[in-house]
């Protein structure tokens, strides 16, 4: 992995080099269609800093928030397709098309995908004093339940919301979706044993199973945290094909030069490769991606679309 990084990292070298004449000189800037402050954009800011060290231009974060992420997003598609703007955001985007109909953009036909830079896994964590402590006990626990239990999520059609509505179709059990307006705003809640189940991104949901608040019972990837060596995959505690994740990539504005998406690839994968990074994302559980191209990117968002998409279908979520 170590060498497969290294080369990685010198291959991006004429790819940069090329890029210095063909972007303007202008600022390129990075839209996070999140608040600033948050999960999404301490990354975002973060690679900015290191991106503006390998490319011609000086990186901007503008966060842009607005409708969930459709304000940044269409403010990304119809920018001028110069490489000078670009779309850092998440698995929010792989559901666009379900749960917005009558979006101002197509979130395919109007994106070119430049990277994937990682992914960070759901955890399946339940109140401390509930009873269940494996996932096979929570299923029991949820099959028991005439009328299903009642399970957070920081609002309705999130990737929260859509993760455990996958655990449960898993299951073949049931629950009461209860949202809230945030994360933060659930996470009272689920402490003193009002709400008993959510299922949280392992960034925010370490810190409170660390501190013996919640309790872990699967990380929904497969391959285990290394903040959490005794909780199990999804796989090992007896689901399988059963993972969800918030992921980070960026996007440009389709038809933007075929030189420039490589470049700008070629920049995030060097970026993603050096220890400062690896070592400030690690620590909020974001497993990075130092070797992606446009062409994997795509096929990660057709199989997380599809994913999805089906699910909220099949679910019938709909975004009042």
């Amino acid at each position: 992995m170590f060498r497969r990084t290294l080369l990685g990292a010198s291959l991006a070298l004429p790819a940069i080099a090329r890029a210095q004449g063909t972007w303007p000189s202008a600022p390129l800037r990075l839209i996070v269609p999140f608040s600033a402050g948050g999960p999404t954009d301490i990354p975002a800011r973060l690679f900015a800093e290191r991106l503006g060290e390998a490319l011609p231009n000086r990186v901007v974060v503008e966060n842009r928030t607005g409708a969930g992420v459709v304000v940044g997003s269409d403010a990304v598609a119809k920018a001028p397709k110069d490489g000078l703007t670009m779309l850092y955001t998440t698995v929010a985007h792989a559901s666009l098309r379900a749960l917005f109909p009558r979006l101002p953009f197509d979130p395919f036909a109007d994106f070119t995908p430049v990277a994937l830079v990682g992914v960070i896994p759901m955890i399946v964590t339940v109140n401390k004093d509930f009873p269940a402590r494996t996932m096979r006990e929570l299923q029991a626990r949820l099959r028991a339940e005439r009328n299903g239990l009642d399970y957070a999520s920081s609002g309705n059609g999130g990737a929260l919301h859509l993760a455990t509505e996958l655990l449960l179709r898993r299951m073949e059990a049931r629950g009461n979706h209860i949202p809230y307006r945030g994360t933060a705003a659930a996470m009272p809640d689920v402490l003193n044993g009002t709400i008993p189940i959510i299922v949280d991104v392992a960034t925010s949901a370490l810190p409170f199973v660390q501190r013996g608040e919640t309790r872990a019972l699967a990380v929904m990837d497969d391959r285990r945290l290394p903040q959490l060596p005794d909780v199990p995959t999804t796989a090992e505690a007896g689901f399988d094909n059963l993972t969800a994740y918030t992921w980070h990539m960026v996007l440009a504005p389709s038809g933007t030069p075929e030189p420039v998406i490589a470049a700008a690839n070629a920049a995030f994968n060097r970026a993603a490769a050096q220890p400062a990074v690896q070592t400030r994302l690690t620590d909020l559980a974001m497993r990075l991606v130092s070797d992606s191209t446009p062409a994997t990117a795509a096929a990660w968002l057709r199989d997380e679309t599809v994913k999805w998409e089906g699910l909220i279908r099949a679910a019938n979520i709909r975004v009042e």
